[in-house]
């Protein structure tokens, strides 16, 4: 169905509107007769667990159950030890902030689409939901000063369209290093590095050019994906590869809102995809899996 949609981009402007309501109606569709089917199949393996059992007595007292961590949590932990190892701190941001600090400070003009009512969620006394982690920028420069390394990880939120790869609530961390003489070679050896510890083994990565305000030159880094191995599939939108973090040097205009000597030090900013990370440490295909609450399904799930 999510194909369907995307191929209605290359259907005459007189049919789309046909095509989107054959489309939406095929979806209700499937999602009917997918309900039902799993609710018949969930009946019949309790109606055969019942006939399997010889014996039941109501009265004994039932197993305790082990509690677990979210596999986002697993992600997020182990990525603090890594850069704890490293010398960086971690700190802690509100998931409600202003504007200042989630766009001004941060070089985002007040024109930039990501202002916009589609893409924000803004709330009473011109505050808003934080769209990114590196909302906590400035206000961790302000803190420490230079030389600074420091990861913030959070929740964030975007008026998004659902479906297996993006949600409207999701997890990120925000990492950023500054010092004398940090160039892109820090970066590109830090970001690969990192990986490695993450899943253990050796991953292909790609940097594109990107456009960020508060990073100059910005890139997209994008990994290559695990869940198919790069052949394509609804994760990577079949093309082999899953955007993963946006990063790139951060831009002197951001340096300077937060006090740092721009003359001196120079620095690098990222902003890893917790959930999307966790999707090709575990192999978890739908990103809304995440947010199921089916303890069965989030449970399997161990940090190694």
């Amino acid at each position: 169905v999510t194909d369907l949609m995307a191929e209605l981009r290359n259907v005459e402007q007189s049919e789309k509107a046909e095509a989107g309501q054959l489309i939406n109606t095929l979806k209700t569709e499937l999602s009917d007769a997918i309900a039902k089917t799993g609710e018949a199949l969930r009946a019949a393996a309790l109606a055969a667990e019942i006939r399997r059992q010889k014996k039941y007595n109501p009265t004994l007292p039932a197993r305790d159950a082990v509690g677990s961590y979210h596999p986002i949590t697993l992600v997020q932990r182990e990525l603090e030890e890594i850069f704890s190892s490293m010398g960086f701190t971690i700190e802690d941001y509100p998931e409600i902030v202003d504007d200042y600090h989630c766009f001004e400070a941060l070089n985002i003009p007040k024109h930039h689409p990501a202002r916009d009512m589609q893409d924000t969620y803004y709330i009473e006394n011109g505050q808003l939901l934080k769209t990114h982690t590196s909302a906590a920028q400035n206000y961790i420069m302000r803190k420490y000063g230079a030389p600074l390394r420091a990861i913030f990880p959070g929740r964030c939120f975007r008026n998004e369209a659902i479906d297996a790869c993006h949600e409207n609530t999701f997890f990120q961390m925000e990492g950023i290093m500054i010092d004398e003489n940090i160039s892109i070679s820090n970066l590109i050896y830090f970001m690969k590095t990192m990986l490695s510890e993450v899943f253990r083994r050796d991953v292909k990565v790609r940097l594109r050019p990107g456009f960020f305000p508060f990073v100059e030159p910005g890139f997209e880094l994008d990994i290559n994906c695990l869940i198919c191995g790069g052949k394509g599939c609804p994760s990577c939108k079949n093309s082999g590869w899953l955007e993963l973090c946006p990063c790139g040097m951060i831009h002197p205009n951001v340096l300077k809102a937060g006090g740092i000597d721009t003359d001196r030090y120079t620095g690098f900013a990222f902003g890893l995809g917790l959930t999307r990370l966790a999707m090709m440490k575990f192999g978890v295909k739908d990103i809304r899996d995440f947010n199921g609450g089916s303890l069965a399904a989030l449970s399997q799930f161990v940090s190694e």
